[in-house]
This record gives C-alpha cells, sequence and structure tokens, in this order.
C-alpha cells in the first residue's frame, strides 16, 4: 500500500508539473537554510500561527467591534492611505508596525515582476483561476476550512476576493505607495485571525478536520505552492518564455507576499529550486477529495453558468483536467467531453505558440481561447463589474447553521 500510495503522489506530482513530489510523510523536514532568512529554529510551521494579530481579533469579536472596524477599514485602499481613525488603539498600533515592505524587500524586482505579469496575463488568470482556484478544492485542510467558514456559503464573493489577492498583487505598482497589496494583504491576515478564532467554534468543522487551529503558516504556504508554484511550473511546461531574471522577480512577489501574510521568513523558500523541495513535501502528498470540496469545485465550475465563457461546461471540464490531471478531474466527478479534449490537447500548445510570437499561424481555435480566458477573468471580477476593489471584511461568524 505504501508503494502503491507513492506512485500515486508520484504520478500527480509529474501531472501537475511538481517535480519534487517524493514524499508522502507529514513530518517537517525542509531546511531553514533554504530560506530568505537562511536561517531558523526548525519548528513545524504546522504549530505556527499569527499570535499578536491572532489575539487583537479574539477580542475584536468578543466584544462586538468588528462591525465599527469593518466600518472604519472600508477607506483603507491604497498603500499609502492613511490608517483609518476609529480603528481600537491596539490594532492601530499594531499596523503601524506591520504595514510596510520588509527590509529585504527589492523594489526592481517587484516592478518585474509585475510588468512580467502584465505580459502573461492570459495565462496567469486561466492558471490561477482554474488551476490553483480548482486545486484548492482538492487540498482537504483548505477545502474544509473555505466551506465551513462564512465565506464558503458564497462562493462568488470569496472567488471575486480571492481573485483580487492575486490581481492585486500583479498590478504595475501593486507593492508601491499608489498600489493596493499592502493592503490587501494585511486586511487578508486579519480576516485569517478571525477565521482562527471562529471556526474552532464550529462543530461541523471540528468534526472533520485534523487541526486544531486552522491556517497555520505550513497551510499558507500549501496554498502559496499552489499558486506560485504550481503556475511557474506549468508556464515552463507550456514553454511559454520565461526569463531566469524573470521568474526571479516572480518568486520574490511570491517572498514578499506570503511575508505580508505573517509567514515567518524561516520559511519562505529563496530559490525556486527550494520552492519546489518545499512543494513536494507539503502540497502533493496531501491531495486528496473531499465531501466539502467537491462541492465547492461544482460552485466554482457553476459559476460560469452566469457569464457566457463561449465554450460548454464540458470544454470547461477538460481544461480543468489538461492544466490540473485526470485523476483530480476523476476525483471531482468531472464529467467527460472527449471532443473538447481532443480540441484542447492541440490547439492550446499553438495557441501559445501563436501569442508569443513563435508562429505566423493562428490556430482556427484562437479565438475561442482568447474569449475564454478573459471572460473566465471578468467572472471572479465581481462578476464583472470592478476589476480595482472588492471589499475585505472581517467575519463574525462561521457558515450559516454552523
Amino acid at each position: 500500500m505504501h508503494n502503491l500510495s507513492r506512485r500515486r503522489v508520484l504520478s500527480l506530482g509529474a501531472a501537475l508539473g511538481l517535480v519534487s513530489a517524493t514524499s508522502t510523510t507529514h513530518a517537517w523536514a525542509w531546511s531553514p537554510t533554504g530560506s530568505v532568512a537562511g536561517t531558523g529554529t526548525g519548528t513545524d510551521p504546522e504549530y505556527v500561527w499569527d499570535d499578536e494579530v491572532d489575539q487583537l481579533v479574539a477580542s475584536l469579536i468578543d466584544n462586538g467591534q468588528v462591525p465599527a472596524v469593518n466600518t472604519a477599514m472600508a477607506s483603507w485602499v491604497n498603500n499609502n492611505d492613511p490608517l483609518p481613525s476609529g480603528l481600537p488603539a491596539d490594532l492601530t498600533a499594531y499596523l503601524q508596525k506591520v504595514n510596510k515592505l520588509p527590509s529585504w524587500a527589492d523594489p526592481a524586482k517587484l516592478a518585474r515582476a509585475a510588468d512580467f505579469n502584465r505580459r502573461k496575463d492570459t495565462y496567469l488568470f486561466l492558471l490561477y483561476g482554474l488551476g490553483s482556484g480548482i486545486m484548492s478544492t482538492v487540498i482537504p485542510r483548505e477545502a474544509r476550512s473555505v466551506y465551513w467558514s462564512a465565506g464558503g456559503a458564497n462562493m462568488q464573493d470569496r472567488a471575486a476576493k480571492t481573485f483580487t489577492f492575486g490581481y492585486d498583487l500583479a498590478q504595475l505598482k501593486g507593492f508601491e505607495p499608489t498600489g493596493q497589496f499592502v493592503v490587501t494583504a494585511h486586511k487578508t491576515r486579519v480576516v485569517h485571525a478571525a477565521v482562527r478564532h471562529l471556526l474552532p467554534q464550529s462543530p461541523h468543522w471540528t468534526a472533520v478536520t485534523d487541526e486544531r487551529i486552522p491556517i497555520s503558516n505550513a497551510d499558507i504556504l500549501v496554498t502559496f505552492h499552489s499558486l506560485g508554484t504550481f503556475v511557474r511550473r506549468k508556464l515552463l511546461d507550456w514553454k511559454v518564455p520565461f526569463s531566469a531574471q524573470d521568474q526571479d522577480a516572480f518568486l520574490h512577489s511570491w517572498q514578499v507576499a506570503l511575508h505580508l501574510l505573517g509567514v515567518r521568513d524561516e520559511y519562505i523558500p529563496k530559490s525556486w529550486a527550494d520552492a519546489e523541495a518545499q512543494s513536494g513535501q507539503v502540497l502533493t502528498p496531501i491531495l486528496a477529495p473531499t465531501t466539502e470540496g467537491i462541492e465547492l469545485a461544482e460552485d466554482l465550475l457553476g459559476l460560469t453558468a452566469q457569464v457566457d465563457l463561449g465554450v460548454t461546461r464540458g470544454f470547461l471540464n477538460e481544461f480543468v483536467r489538461y492544466v490540473l490531471s485526470d485523476e483530480i478531474g476523476d476525483w471531482l466527478g468531472l464529467k467527460r467531453d472527449y471532443a473538447s479534449a481532443a480540441l484542447i490537447r492541440t490547439a492550446w500548445p499553438a495557441f501559445i505558440l501563436f501569442r508569443e510570437g513563435l508562429t505566423p499561424v493562428a490556430p482556427g481555435a484562437f479565438y475561442v481561447f482568447d474569449q475564454f480566458v478573459r471572460a473566465l477573468a471578468m467572472l471572479f471580477l465581481n462578476k464583472g463589474t470592478s476589476g480595482t476593489t472588492t471589499p475585505i471584511v472581517i467575519p463574525t461568524g462561521n457558515r450559516a447553521g454552523s
């Protein structure tokens, strides 16, 4: 059985392009020498949370202060906006301390990453939306935490907020004073603290989880690998031109993002080789279907019925299979459409070649793919009504009825 499990992990890792999927153990064995800090305690990040903000937000919830805080924080959008007045003094003091880039942030790399994101946005929209978004539903802890939290009951809204996080990260000036990502990251960090306080109060969540408290540093690292590490590997697999300098800048933007989300520097990979090694330990071995994840995936894919993507549901199912693997498609019960599968396998590589100027011949399905990706992107941007800001609010409860 162990060998069968090991082969499953390796085959799935290969399908996802996560080539370092060599371990089936959950024990933390990644060395902090591979981190941006270069050193560390070696503590398993599964038991590391965000203590200071966790205590602050728990107090806000228990004292009924969240609605007032949400109202005050609504006007805090751009990185150079002043901190809102009307916040509790301890929350203001905390935000004043953390509301800045780490000392090791490189503005030139961040600017290059933003330019890369702009140049490759077609692939990034697709990989973040259909790849990483659907992969999240087969990450058991993430699927169960999302499902039983307040956001799980409205996947349109949650998808928009998640997409906006990546959208702000990808903006040309996202980390600069006029950008929004630093604020978005800190609001997300506060929301994570709220979920850590609220979810353990849900008997539904505690009945299915193997965690005492959700959203540990390890969980955030898993999410990073389902996003940044996965996307980088897919771009390389698809032979999208991706220079070493662009790859380094892309990683740096995620390194800064992880820091802003409260991940300790000793866990943030310093290179893609270190990231691949970490991903092979913490992401690929844990992928599995859950009742909650299957429902969330259907909710996400069902959202496309609200927007004309110019394709059938069968085409959408097959694109998910193409991006993630047939194994994950089977886990999620995605019905086959073999005609669409054949079209995607032949026309998508040709689409990339044409878009990258590597061939003068446009595939016959060029318009279908182009419109599909753009419509998919707008679907997650608040039903196409906003490409700038999705309000991020602190929850005061879990999923209704839980």
